[in-house]
């Protein structure tokens, strides 16, 4: 029987900022919710249930209710501060905070706005929520992990009712900050109709039906896995998002793999593929270098998107950057810049291009700085051994080939969990005890008895 992996790092109980030592019973049996977990909890239920909570929010005039989930990420930028910088001293937390802050600031040069600076720091805040869960097992937050299950069924619940009756919050607007959304719409490609269920948007419902599949799948039985698998990738084929189909897809299979390989060999499988996902950082690089300027239209309707991308959405921003904001290409142009606040607030309208890709939408707001810290990044996963963490870089280097995921806020937050090894302390930088059961493969006859 394989044993789970335990945190080097203790949570502490409750609201507490500082890391603090708790006993091992009360962590294996998931005792404590703090901070950061309460925070990625309101997030994922928010964004995958954005389309109805929006429209009810309004109905009942209780529309405040919706930006709970920021004031909780609001302080977890001072739990980074305490936890990291003035606690743990990090020298890359400190200069992560600095940089940030000065992208901040040429953000609101690029954007022109005041509002639109405050909608690049309320974009960015949410990076503090993964980060958050630096030194720490994501395998120990029980109560999390328990929350985040049942979204697994409602968002394919919410896909599959959306196919069968029109739900009234298709079609409602609303207001941000002065900037009027969509809160969720029908369009079509490919003459299919793109769902959205219980989600503010398509690409949403699909991408929480993965990714709420990955976290559960950690836990669960091969058999749970493989009878589920189908029943997700349906789901994902009524959204129509052919990134999160083509991701899970590629996720299960990867599962198989490592399950079927022996005790041994399965975690150091999972962080072979952990840090071969970042190599998915070049393929805008080699598709652009092989196909710009082609028709890949002629080939297959279905190439259309990835057609875009490769003329215009991955290389149009640098063109215009060159353009309005040349010292961009040194210091990054800042936050907000060729992202939703630049497309809502900014007198720069008609430059925006949706960049499609989370590494180089980051690059252009932070510049060359952002590659160090992703070569920090990386060496950070090639240390940690926590299997959660190193499946969702597996899950989201390959979804983040062609989405930027920096609204809704989850993508985002993903992410930055898996990059949070990189503010741990020496003496912490062993996220939990190496298991022989990847995050992939845990012991089946285990965790059939187990609750998630």
């Amino acid at each position: 029987m394989a044993a789970h992996p335990s945190s080097s790092a203790l949570a502490g109980p409750g609201f507490r900022f500082a890391e603090q030592p708790i006993d091992d019973g009360a962590q294996a049996s998931g005792s404590t919710f703090n901070l950061e977990a309460i925070a990625l909890v309101l997030y994922f239920y928010r964004d995958a249930l954005a389309g109805a909570l929006r429209y009810y929010l309004a109905v009942a005039k209780i529309d405040p209710i919706w930006f709970l989930p920021d004031i909780f990420a609001m302080v977890c930028i001072l739990a980074f501060i305490q936890r990291y910088i003035l606690i743990g001293k990090s020298l890359v937390a400190i200069l992560t905070l600095f940089y940030m802050a000065f992208a901040l600031y040429l953000g609101y040069v690029f954007l022109g706005y005041f509002t639109g600076m405050i909608s690049s720091f309320k974009m960015i805040a949410p990076v503090f929520v993964g980060f958050c869960f630096c030194g720490r097992d994501f395998g120990q937050y029980r109560r999390l992990l328990a929350w985040i299950h049942p979204l697994f069924y409602l968002t394919i619940f919410g896909i599959v009712l959306s196919s069968r009756v029109q739900l009234p919050w298709v079609g409602f607007a609303y207001e941000t900050f002065g900037g009027t959304r969509q809160a969720s719409r029908l369009w079509w490609a490919a003459s299919e109709t793109r769902l959205a269920g219980l989600a503010a948007d398509s690409t949403m419902a699909a991408f929480f039906v993965f990714i709420t599949y990955v976290v559960t799948s950690v836990r669960r039985s091969l058999l749970w896995c493989l009878l589920w698998a189908p029943v997700g990738l349906y789901a994902i084929k009524l959204t129509t998002s052919k990134t999160s189909l083509g991701v899970m897809a590629i996720y299960v299979v990867c599962l198989v793999i490592i399950r079927l390989l022996p005790e041994r060999e399965k975690f150091p499988m999972l962080r072979r593929m952990a840090l071969l996902s970042f190599l998915s950082i070049l393929v805008p690089a080699v598709l652009m270098a092989l196909f710009s300027g082609s028709s890949l239209v002629s080939v297959s309707r279905s190439l259309y998107s990835l057609q875009d991308r490769v003329n215009n959405s991955w290389q149009l921003p640098f063109v215009y950057m060159a353009d309005l904001m040349p010292v961009g290409f040194f210091t990054g142009c800042g936050l907000g810049c060729f992202n939703y606040p630049q497309l809502l607030f900014s007198n720069k309208l008609s430059y925006y291009v949706p960049v499609d890709n989370f590494y180089l939408g980051t690059y252009l707001m932070f510049g060359p700085i952002f590659v160090v810290f992703v070569i920090l990044v990386i060496l950070a996963v090639a240390r940690t051994r926590d299997i959660y963490k190193l499946s969702f870089a597996v899950a989201m280097n390959l979804f983040t080939i062609t989405v930027l995921a920096y609204g809704p806020a989850s993508g985002l937050i993903m992410l930055s969990v898996v990059f949070s090894g990189v503010f741990a302390r020496e003496k912490d930088r062993d996220d939990g005890i190496a298991s022989s059961a990847a995050p992939l493969a845990p012991d089946v006859d285990d965790l059939v008895s187990r609750p998630a």
